[in-house]
């Protein structure tokens, strides 16, 4: 089915990029710098309205929205078939597909970004948050924090090849550059998985200093990881090569949420969103 762009009066969720992108999350550090331009889309999933905005990064331009599903109370009826609280994406290596996990109906949606028509729609356990591709695009990765696993499927069957088995509440999976080791921290329990990417199986658990993880990023450089502590408001950063050793704990504010990493003409830099004070730091 073919989801065309239909404009909206109001915009909940922006995306917001300038000026030079390379080396960025979670690209090598190898990778040129491409300037933005006008042929670049930024998309933003919205949990109420159940769509996914679609921005030009060039000049910042909303473009429109794909509609997955409806707003409340339309998708109280009994009926319903759309989608329900569209939150995470995560897109392929080539750029062209785009995975929407829906919260409440259980679901990713594979997006193809030329035509912005939803490939497939795959369902897995309760309660997904983020989905990602592994770096050589042959997997997605779920995180079912609903439940006590990663849910791996096939990118091109979009079907489950197998289940990694977490403690309970797998908030969010990413990988490191090189594509060796998948990093899921938890929602629910104080410790990180690390996993061996091509045999599915956790080579370390990491303490986290609490048990409430929503969101972390890889350096391009393969040599850090950070992840936010929504609970007491900290961002934690670790070594991304064996044994993972915790190198620094931030008290970044209540309600620290999401934190992404950017290298430019003037250093690295990670920014930290801060719920609690409606800032990024």
């Amino acid at each position: 089915m073919n989801h065309p762009l239909t404009p909206v009066l109001l915009v909940i969720a922006l995306g917001v990029a300038g000026g030079a992108l390379g080396a960025q999350v979670p690209g090598p550090a190898r990778a040129p710098d491409i300037p933005v331009s006008h042929r670049d889309r930024v998309y933003a999933s919205e949990q109420f309205s159940n769509t996914v905005s679609v921005i030009d990064p060039a000049d910042n331009t909303l473009l429109g929205v794909i509609r997955l599903g409806d707003p409340q109370p339309g998708n109280f009826s009994p009926l319903y078939k759309g989608q329900v609280l569209v939150h995470g994406m995560g897109f392929s290596p080539d750029h062209r597909t785009l995975a929407v996990v829906s919260i409440g109906s259980n679901s990713v949606t594979f997006i193809d970004t030329a035509t912005n028509a939803v490939k497939h729609t795959a369902y897995v356990g309760r309660s997904p948050h983020e989905a990602f591709f592994t770096q050589d695009g042959t997997e997605v990765w779920v995180t079912v924090r609903g439940e006590n696993y990663v849910a791996v499927l096939d990118s091109r069957t979009y079907r489950e090849k197998t289940r990694i088995i977490t403690q309970p509440g797998p908030g969010m999976t990413i990988f490191s550059p090189g594509g060796r080791y998948g990093f899921v921290c938890s929602s629910f329990n104080p410790e990180l998985a690390v996993v061996d990417v091509k045999a599915h199986v956790i080579v370390a658990r990491v303490p986290q200093p609490s048990p409430f993880c929503p969101d972390l990023a890889a350096s391009p450089q393969g040599d850090q990881l950070w992840y936010t502590l929504k609970d007491v408001g900290k961002v934690v950063v670790i070594s991304a090569r064996p044994p993972f050793a915790t190198l620094k704990v931030i008290d970044s504010g209540p309600i620290t949420n999401h934190v992404n990493l950017v290298d430019n003409a003037h250093g690295r830099f990670a920014y930290v969103t801060v719920g609690g004070r409606n800032a990024v730091q």
